[in-house]
């Protein structure tokens, strides 16, 4: 017979790690940031940096600002999920902060690049790859420019970058495109919504003296 409960039991024994990259005019971060506001009991993963805090960015909000040599010990010692040297600055997902999340049952989200995001794959295997693609290289072209940020010869080379990353998604979870903002979030917030269902993230036992 089934037990009678006063409300839902929380047996998730750990959450897990979504992975969202693709690559740059994806829409990485406004599809992140929606996604956290309508999924507010995710936990985004802060990166680590050597590069300096710009104005208005406040240590362990939006980066963990971090000395070269801090950064350095930390990759002697295995402590990055991710790591990559670009123009000259480090830059990294802490694992500590991300295990310790995962391991009180809360789903972290981690917003990377590419080749980050494979990176993550090796380290963690029970992460959740999903690939973010832009509708049309012509949109992503639009979008590039929009940006009003680089000249003509270095859109055109991201362009040629994207086309190598594109041919990395059959590597991932699930690919989504990003036509429309909410659309795309809708679908993410599925994927997400099924993964929590996987039996291998619950507490059986407690599941079977709650419902069974």
């Amino acid at each position: 017979m089934m037990r009678s409960s006063t409300g839902p039991v929380n047996m998730k024994t750990r959450g897990n790690l979504i992975v969202i990259s693709g690559p740059s005019g994806s829409g990485k971060g406004t599809i992140c940031s929606t996604l956290l506001a309508e999924m507010p009991d995710l936990h985004l993963s802060v990166s680590a940096t050597t590069r300096g805090p710009r104005n208005g960015e406040k240590d362990g909000v939006d980066y963990y600002f971090l000395t070269r040599v801090q950064f350095e010990q930390m990759i002697a010692g295995g402590r990055f999920l991710e790591w990559a040297e670009v123009y000259g600055c480090y830059y990294g997902t802490p694992r500590g902060p991300v295990e310790e999340a995962i391991n009180q049952g809360k789903d972290v989200v981690l917003e990377i690049d590419v080749q980050g995001a494979l990176q993550v794959k090796t380290m963690f295997p029970g992460s959740v790859l999903i690939f973010l693609i832009p509708p049309s290289r012509a949109e992503l072209e639009r979008r590039l420019k929009n940006r009003g940020t680089e000249s003509a010869e270095a859109i055109e080379q991201r362009l040629n970058w994207v086309e190598k990353e594109i041919k990395q998604a059959g590597k991932y979870d699930y690919l989504v495109v990003n036509d429309e903002v909410t659309a795309a979030v809708r679908k993410i917030s599925a994927i997400i919504t099924a993964e929590r269902c996987r039996p291998g993230l619950l507490d059986i036992d407690s599941f079977l003296q709650q419902y069974w």
